[in-house]
């Protein structure tokens, strides 16, 4: 009597591992950016990362014989590819105009709010009090720890790319979780993001790519085309077959606390007692919200 709500339970939390995977190999970016050579503009990087990933997850859907020309049958499939491409665009183009500090707390803080809207008028789902919970403690906690130098720079047409590309990752996330109810992942992912490549492609010809020609350069291409792009994402809808649009744009919060970590024991930086305590918030948040994420239905 009780093997169908365990089975849905594990089903759950083996999902919220998959999407908090994808959130930590998100959150290796910023740290290979910091690395990569002069001349390596976030808009190239932002584009070659998806033409690598694109190219990636084709060749091995391929390989595996799972592709389908998704991409022309579900129009879920063409929106989540252009949202992940806008996303690309006018989040490096929002960390540009206004710093990475406000750009990542508006576009990270602002994804799950949308997300939650998006499913209710979607899926008909309502958010959980737990989900408004965790989600509120999580964007707390990451603004102490991107604000914990008291350092603001404000931007309005930076804040604005911020909010689209927030609100572009949320209806990625929500359009992906459409599409999952049709195909598997190791369809929808590599449709999603042939689509994305494809759109992205005309900037390779319009800004400089010398800097792949540094071993550097394209050690820090290849790790965030593989890894941070087509493993993350390939990890990110896996995790969304059983786990809400909402609960999944809340658990990618784990990014910014990864990435703050990382620029500790790699870059050398140096956190202050409140982005410490916003980082253990964000931990606390992100550890209920694993727990308690409600079953979506495929």
């Amino acid at each position: 009597m009780r093997t169908e709500p365990r089975t849905a339970s594990a089903a759950v939390s083996g999902g919220a591992a998959w999407v908090l995977a994808a959130a930590v190999l998100w959150g290796t970016t910023g740290t290979a950016q910091a690395l990569a050579p002069t001349g390596a503009s976030p808009l190239a990087v932002a584009a070659m990362r998806l033409a690598i990933g694109g190219a990636a997850l084709f060749a091995l859907a391929a390989w595996r014989g799972s592709f389908r020309a998704v991409v022309w049958r579900h129009p879920a499939a063409l929106l989540a590819g252009a949202s992940i491409a806008l996303y690309q665009v006018a989040f490096f183009s929002g960390l540009l105009r206004t710093g990475v500090a406000v750009g990542t707390l508006i576009a990270i803080g602002s994804s799950p709010v949308v997300a939650g809207a998006l499913e209710m008028l979607v899926a008909r789902r309502r958010p959980t009090l737990a989900w408004l919970a965790a989600t509120a403690v999580a964007v707390g906690g990451c603004a102490l720890l991107l604000m914990g130098d008291g350092t603001w720079r404000v931007d309005a047409g930076g804040v604005l790319l911020a909010l689209l590309a927030g609100a572009s990752f949320a209806l990625y996330t929500v359009a992906g979780k459409s599409l999952l109810r049709t195909v598997s992942a190791d369809v929808a992912v590599p449709s999603i993001f042939v689509a994305g490549a494809l759109l992205l492609a005309p900037l390779l010809f319009t800004t400089r790519l010398n800097w792949l020609a540094n071993p550097r350069g394209l050690a820090v291409a290849l790790h965030l085309g593989l890894i941070a792009t087509a493993a993350a994402h390939g990890l990110y809808m896996r995790g969304l077959t059983t786990v809400s649009a909402a609960a999944g744009a809340t658990l990618t919060l784990a990014e910014p606390l990864t990435a703050a970590l990382l620029s500790v024991v790699v870059l050398g930086e140096r956190l202050t007692a409140a982005a410490w305590l916003g980082a253990a918030l964000v931990l606390a948040a992100l550890a209920v919200l694993a727990r308690t994420a409600a079953v979506a239905e495929r």
